[in-house]
């Protein structure tokens, strides 16, 4: 794919797909970016707190399990391959500790060799994004963890409601509220 493709698919979307047809979480809900590139970490997390999220990252499988136990995020989105303990090794971490074994987790990867081993291995991840990925990618998965029951709906009615009715600094107590 060339430059202008990778940049489009960061940005955009799927053709004729129209962003409201998808489902997202609420606004504020909490994510853990792991991933020892800086890039995917800064990227990934922008899209996410673009829509709204709160996200946290980690570096390496240490910091994220370290970050999982303590700021119990609502979806973590974790790459396979990692300094120190791999991704496979914090998602069974996370899957036998009774305190994170329900968060959804999306395995992220652009190793071809680590892609193949998550198919013929999966660990109980609930989804699976490959690198290069872009927004629609993300938000995809998002939706689908949505639809599936494993995250709650964003109300945007709601929010929209809320932020035309309600003074700047109230918003925060009632998007707290709404959690």
């Amino acid at each position: 794919m060339n430059s202008m493709g990778i940049f489009k698919r960061l940005l955009g979307g799927v053709a004729g797909e129209r962003p409201e047809q998808r489902r997202q979480a609420p606004s504020g809900t909490r994510m853990l970016v792991v991933d020892d590139s800086p890039t995917i970490c800064a990227v990934l997390g922008r899209m996410l707190e673009q829509d709204g999220y709160a996200v946290k990252r980690a570096a390496d499988g240490e910091r994220a399990l370290e970050l999982a136990k303590a700021e119990l995020p609502e979806l973590i989105f974790l790459d396979i391959v990692l300094p120190g303990i791999n991704g496979f090794a914090v998602l069974r971490a996370l899957r036998h500790d009774p305190l994170t074994a329900h968060i959804p987790i999306v395995m992220i990867s652009g190793n071809q060799q680590a892609t193949e081993q998550f198919y013929v291995q999966r660990y109980g991840a609930d989804d699976f994004m490959k690198k290069p990925f872009g927004r629609a990618e993300v938000m995809a998965s998002i939706d689908a963890l949505v639809r599936a029951g494993r995250m709650p709906a964003r109300d945007v009615a709601f929010e929209r409601i809320t932020a035309q009715s309600l003074p700047q600094d109230a918003l925060g107590v009632v998007a707290g509220l709404a959690t």
